[in-house]
């Protein structure tokens, strides 16, 4: 079941955030209705155990009667049994919920990221992920956690109000009445942290999607010099955020002081208003022993709630978060009814630009505006909405997954991930035997395996920080050989490798993809030359077609277009 909060996409409210935390604790009904359940019986036999130590005081102490003072001394080892029984279960199933809260939010969070695909990055800063997977499902997991602990912590609290007020009306009057004024004293305090927490979420989600941006640009700032200039608007965000902290901090240290003053203060009122009471006579020595009791029970219930308070206000503030993220629509999902496409290589026709890719043929691409090719192939891809076709079938009429299954288009954005080398080439272990090895050669990135300590089974760090840009581009280009797709879309797959690197590469890519339709996006001379056929895109429209030195003969703009690649 996927949880999909009402209300239009980009816009949570506080009852999407709720309705969230809400579904979290119900994909464990069991689990969580037992914390509920134990929290109540753990809590119970807490608040119950003064009533039983004053029978105990009454009837067998005061009263002098030793089989009294045995029975309720037997009941009070009974409710300890009863409260650590319960009390050790209620924990076991409120981390079982805290953790369920807590991966089940990392679990909708990739599938939501997964469904954003290639938006993703223009729909949601990176620190903003991040900050989920990191900050936020603690938060989250708390709130869950806390609530057996709350749900104990009122039923005690009424017990007792009840039982003092059969007892003695004026302190059963202050139970009663005390606790909302309590409550209420710390609300105060709530509204004031959830609104300085949200200002802290935001800032650190902020920051950590600048230091993201400034590691993975590192290299370019240092050589083009702007490092100072980076890290001191970097120190200044820093400051900023270390500012909203201390106005958290501020906050919530006004909150930890309330949760030990105020029940605190209500312990000292209770017991006092008890001790003129029985010097009045008004309650016996054993009741008087029981109030006493309950005042130091209640510093427990009363603390949990002001915990509880705390806990779900940043649970709400995290799930809004997370809601915010789920509600976001992908830039394209699935026709209502999807049209199948025919089996086997089929041609691929792009009306926009008049590009028609025939099947089996290593086709190139070459345009005199670079963004031309980049959009070109992010239509044919289905990246971008367009005209396209294959086996005359509109790709907007067909399923997504079959979409990504047959066409395949790697860019110079795509990144390398942390793992063993083999896995980051094969996700998918289907390669056939010998593909892995097929498809480095053509890529002509074997020398990079064998330099790497371990080979295949080397490890590779985050986003390949390992490798220069030329053998994180032709690991890339291995990659999608392995994948192997009916039709593969390159752009610009040689732009990072040096002369003799990318021959070599032009030379084998032809062969390495015999038999499946092949595009690559380039204007580099050593590619076109051995490409089958070659279109030159002008303002997004083909304009001519042929083999590359027939082009250079009889196209002006395309030789034009050529020369300034070798030219550089």
């Amino acid at each position: 079941m996927r949880f999909s909060p009402a209300g239009e996409p980009g816009t949570p409210d506080a009852r999407s955030a709720t309705r969230y935390l809400v579904w979290l604790a119900g994909r464990h009904p069991v689990i969580f209705g037992a914390g509920l359940a134990l929290g109540v019986i753990w809590m119970l036999a807490q608040a119950l155990v003064p009533a039983v130590l004053g029978r105990a005081v009454e009837a067998g102490l005061a009263q002098r009667d030793p089989d009294a003072l045995v029975r309720w001394s037997l009941a009070l080892l009974g409710l300890g049994l009863v409260q650590a029984v319960a009390g050790i279960l209620r924990h076991r199933c409120a981390v079982h919920n805290w953790l369920g809260a807590a991966y089940r939010t990392v679990q909708v969070t990739v599938e939501a990221t997964n469904r954003l695909g290639a938006a993703l990055p223009r729909r949601v800063a990176a620190g903003e992920v991040v900050s989920i997977g990191t900050a936020d499902i603690e938060h989250i997991g708390g709130a869950i956690d806390i609530t057996a602990r709350g749900a104990g912590s009122v039923v005690g609290i009424v017990t007792v109000a009840v039982i003092l007020l059969s007892a003695s009306q004026p302190l059963g009057l202050v139970v009663v009445l005390g606790v909302p004024l309590l409550m209420a004293l710390v609300a105060l305090l709530i509204r004031p942290l959830h609104r300085q927490q949200a200002a802290y979420r935001d800032s650190t989600g902020r920051l950590t999607a600048r230091a993201a941006d400034i590691v993975s640009g590192l290299r370019v700032l240092r050589g083009v010099g702007g490092e100072p200039l980076l890290s001191e608007r970097y120190r200044q965000r820093s400051q900023a955020l270390r500012a909203d902290g201390l106005r958290v901090a501020r906050v919530e240290s006004l909150l930890q002081a309330a949760q030990i003053l105020v029940p605190g203060v209500f312990v000292v009122l209770v017991t006092w208003l008890g001790a003129r009471f029985a010097l009045r006579g008004e309650i016996s020595a054993g009741e008087l022993v029981s109030f006493y009791g309950y005042t130091a029970f209640l510093v427990s219930p009363l603390r949990n709630l002001t915990e509880a308070a705390d806990k779900l206000t940043r649970g709400h503030v995290a799930a809004r978060r997370v809601v915010r993220l789920l509600r976001l629509a992908p830039e394209f999902t699935d026709p209502a009814t999807p049209v199948p496409v025919p089996a086997g290589p089929g041609e691929l026709a792009d009306a926009r630009s008049g590009l028609v890719l025939r099947p089996g043929r290593l086709t190139a691409l070459a345009a005199a505006t670079p963004q031309d090719a980049t959009e070109i192939a992010d239509r044919l891809g289905r990246y971008a909405d367009g005209d396209v076709t294959l086996h005359g079938v509109p790709l907007r009429d067909v399923a997504l997954a079959t979409v990504r299954e047959r066409i395949l288009v790697a860019d110079n954005d795509a990144q390398l991930f942390s793992g063993v080398l083999r896995t980051e080439l094969d996700p998918h272990d289907r390669a056939e035997p010998g593909a892995v090895a097929a498809a480095l050669a053509a890529a002509s990135a074997t020398d990079i395996v064998e330099a790497l300590p371990g080979g295949l089974d080397g490890e590779v760090a985050e986003r390949g920080r390992e490798f220069s840009g030329g053998q994180r581009q032709r690991l890339r280009l291995a990659r999608a050989l392995v994948a192997d797709p009916e039709t593969l879309i390159l752009v610009e797959p040689t732009s990072a490798v040096d002369a003799h690197t990318e021959a070599r590469i032009a030379e084998r890519l032809g062969p390495a993809r015999h038999g499946r339709t092949t595009l690559v996006c380039t204007t580099s001379p050593l590619v076109l030359g051995h490409a089958d056929h070659v279109v030159f895109v002008e303002d997004g429209k083909v304009v001519a077609e042929g083999r590359h030195e027939e082009l250079l003969a009889a196209e002006p703009r395309y030789a034009a277009t050529v020369s300034r690649e070798e030219d550089r």
